[in-house]
């Protein structure tokens, strides 16, 4: 009988944020690919496109004008899938009928002016201009009364069904919490009355010891593979202090935060030399004027390539109708990660 090898066996593991398992089946990275190969992402994009809806001066969609802005720029949504006017509704719901009306507030945040600046390319200081903005937007949209939760993210890259290729991220602020901020909020809630103690702040001290699944850390964060990741290349963004939401980062922790995220959005566009697509968010306590001591800050990346710039990570079939599936253990990309240059490979040609 073989000896157990979690890089070489499948295995299951769980995940203690949204109470669900995950299947690890490692041998499987080795099979031969024959199915779908994405494009490569053009990268020659120029610093200004006029036919651009987000591009600084430029008119969108909707007949609006941009502003000449000259770093953070954030609009409401032209197309928001949340509308604040709030209706009238009588509650005729049958137990497997239900509905309720969802009141929101959809925004853009532009990081830069440049069309063709991402993350990674962006300098530190201006990084730290979008966090702020970031923050700003959290403190804004949370003072509405029928707000109670406020999902920061970005989708980057076309294969991430980004629809402009300008920089941007969205805030999407709302009257409900979303199912997977439930589950978390759940999760957290039952390990702090349990052990009165955050349990991503003891899961980070534990992954810190054993340093195995960290690709980056700074004096106050760490940018880790978490040990039940899905997708091929996930990773998290965990402050080392223990708060819950942005708007309790001091001067430090934003610099540091700013200085973390370009730090792992680097190794991403360094690993198959691409400008690397994913779905990224921040977790943060709601903002429905309740004390949430079991809230820890922290921020997903789920990017889809598994095996270069043009084989992505599909989540089908089993994915959909059991559990989910990843096919390179969490070890084994992590390792990958940490062993790749901070320095972005196009610096190599300059």
């Amino acid at each position: 009988m073989q000896h157990f090898n979690n890089n070489e066996h499948p295995h299951r593991r769980y995940n203690p944020l949204l109470d669900e398992w995950i299947l690890v089946s490692p041998h499987r990275a080795k099979r031969p690919w024959q199915g779908q190969k994405e494009k490569i992402a053009e990268d020659n994009r120029p610093e200004h496109d006029k036919d651009c809806y987000l591009c600084a001066g430029n008119v969108r969609a909707n007949g609006v004008k941009n502003e000449e802005y000259t770093d953070c720029y954030v609009f409401e949504n032209d197309f928001s899938a949340l509308l604040k006017e709030e209706v009238s509704f009588k509650n005729n719901n049958k137990p497997l009928f239900q509905l309720k009306p969802e009141r929101g507030i959809n925004k853009v945040v532009c990081f830069s002016p440049k069309h063709n600046l991402t993350l990674p390319e962006m300098e530190v200081s201006a990084i730290e201009k979008v966090i702020l903005t970031w923050a700003e937007q959290y403190i804004e949209l949370g003072s509405h009364n029928f707000i109670n939760y406020i999902q920061i993210f970005e989708n980057k890259g076309s294969v991430m069904g980004c629809s402009n290729p300008h920089p941007h991220g969205q805030i999407w602020a709302q009257s409900s919490l979303p199912t997977q901020v439930e589950k978390t909020q759940k999760s957290l809630r039952s390990y702090y009355e349990k052990n009165k103690t955050s349990l991503l702040k003891d899961y980070v001290n534990e992954e810190l010891k054993k340093e195995e699944r960290i690709v980056l850390e700074n004096d106050h964060f760490v940018v880790l593979v978490p040990f039940w990741a899905t997708w091929p290349y996930e990773t998290m963004i965990i402050s080392k202090r223990h708060f819950g939401n942005i708007i309790a980062m001091n001067k430090e922790e934003t610099t540091a935060f700013a200085e973390i995220l370009k730090g792992i959005t680097v190794k991403y566009d360094n690993l198959f030399e691409t400008s690397f697509p994913y779905s990224s968010g921040i977790h943060q306590t709601p903002t429905d004027r309740i004390s949430h001591p079991e809230w820890h800050f922290h921020m997903h990346f789920y990017p889809p390539l598994l095996r270069s710039a043009t084989v992505k990570k599909f989540m089908v079939g089993y994915e959909m109708l059991g559990e989910a599936q990843r096919d390179i253990s969490p070890e084994q990309s992590a390792k990958i990660l940490r062993d790749l240059p901070t320095l972005h490979y196009k610096t190599k040609t300059k």
